[in-house]
């Protein structure tokens, strides 16, 4: 077996899992979970109606490229959400369907570490489990870049040594965050591509979560925004990742895209036809209705705009936790051991969140994520608001 496979940590479900192993939760309280990001809210009508009209699709072998009207609808969707200039984005050669964000994050790592040399693959810490295990299964070492509150949850770039740079292939940024939220802005996005051709890496732009903000004036910024800005529209050394499940409530279908530098996603269309991972053409034609419409996905950030303002209100005096810039979780500070509260809220109040340690790693003496829990504001408002008031019912007889 490849031997890279013994560096490869449990993902945090399965930690998860194993933590509450042996405990039995209240029964007379209905489980509630807030532990997985996967989005509970009602998927488009028209979409599932696309997938139906067009399940006699089966039939036929989709192309790793994919339909050139996905590629024309997302490369339209593009331009417009992230103010691209006139010249836009290619759906011929920038633009490649990809059967959700987790599946391609893992893949193009695969593609583009080069081992002939020295690679370190960089990323924020808390982070993605895909972006460690992606970069160690690629034979490259993963560089833990801590964020913290008072780092307003972005790594510290400027502290990052040159050599580091030097050995830099891949450099994973998330925005909106996964845990935290946290938004990067153009001009922290423009310094990173300027530091990208200094020292000559690629930056993977996790987006999966740009849809889900609350200021419907002040969208995040993308990383194609930034390149825009600075009248790159070649998006040198860039590529961005987004995705249908948390946008519009389709974890299940597993559609996405690849977007950026033709560079870079020519030789990962070659590898990705050996990969043997075409989307679906029924799956293609129900995407293409999703990334045209826009009115859903304001209804859908409508929701979680409610729920936040609920929930926050109940754990306000109670739970240290803030308002994220955007996503849909919340990252609060435990008033004991991240893992202990993870147990005893379990076994209290059955609701079931996610240990912060379990979605970062020790780097520089410390863990980012100890003494915090993931929460997933992903349930119905009611069972978000019962949620919260059981936390808040908890943290009180602590």
């Amino acid at each position: 077996m490849n031997p890279y496979l013994s560096q490869l940590q449990p993902y945090p479900f399965e930690k998860l899992q194993s933590l509450k192993n042996g405990i039995t939760p209240a029964v007379e309280k209905s489980p509630i979970s807030l532990s997985i990001g996967e989005p509970k809210h009602t998927p488009p009508a028209f979409v599932l109606e696309s997938l139906n009209k067009n399940i006699g699709r089966v039939v036929n072998y989709p192309s790793t490229k994919g339909l050139p009207e996905l590629r024309q609808a997302i490369a339209e969707w593009l331009t417009r959400r992230f103010k691209l200039n006139a010249a836009g984005i290619d759906s011929e050669t920038q633009v490649l369907p990809v059967n959700g964000t987790r599946e391609a994050l893992f893949a193009f790592v695969q593609a583009c570490v080069d081992t002939r040399k020295t690679a370190k693959v960089l990323m924020p810490n808390p982070f993605y489990q895909i972006y460690e295990g992606a970069a160690y299964l690629a034979g490259a070492e993963p560089v833990f870049l801590n964020c913290s509150r008072e780092t307003h949850y972005q790594p510290n770039y400027a502290e990052i040594d040159e050599q580091t740079w030097k050995d830099c292939q891949l450099l994973f940024i998330c925005t909106p965050g996964n845990p935290t939220g946290a938004v990067m802005s153009n001009q922290q996005l423009v310094e990173l591509i300027e530091l990208a051709d200094k020292y000559d890496f690629i930056i993977a732009s996790d987006e999966c979560y740009s849809e889900l903000y609350f200021d419907e004036a002040n969208p995040p910024q993308g990383l194609l925004q930034a390149c825009a800005s600075m009248g790159r529209d070649d998006y040198a050394r860039c590529i961005v990742f987004h995705s249908l499940s948390k946008r519009s409530n389709l974890p299940g279908l597993r559609s996405g895209f690849v977007a950026g530098d033709q560079a870079l996603l020519s030789p990962f269309l070659q590898y990705r036809t050996y990969h043997g991972c075409a989307m679906p053409i029924q799956t293609q034609l129900a995407s293409i209705c999703a990334w045209q419409d826009e009115q859903h996905v304001i209804e859908n950030r409508s929701l979680y705009r409610k729920k936040f303002e609920r929930v926050l209100s109940i754990l306000d005096g109670c739970l240290d936790v803030g308002m994220p810039d955007a996503s849909f979780y919340l990252w609060p500070t435990t008033p004991i051991n991240e893992e202990l509260f993870t147990q005893k809220l379990f076994a209290e109040q059955n609701v079931t969140v996610l240990p912060g340690t379990f979605l970062a790693r020790p780097s520089g003496g410390v863990n980012p994520g100890s003494n915090r829990v993931r929460m997933a504001l992903v349930a119905s408002l009611e069972e978000c608001e019962q949620a919260a008031t059981r936390i808040r019912e908890f943290c009180l007889t602590l």
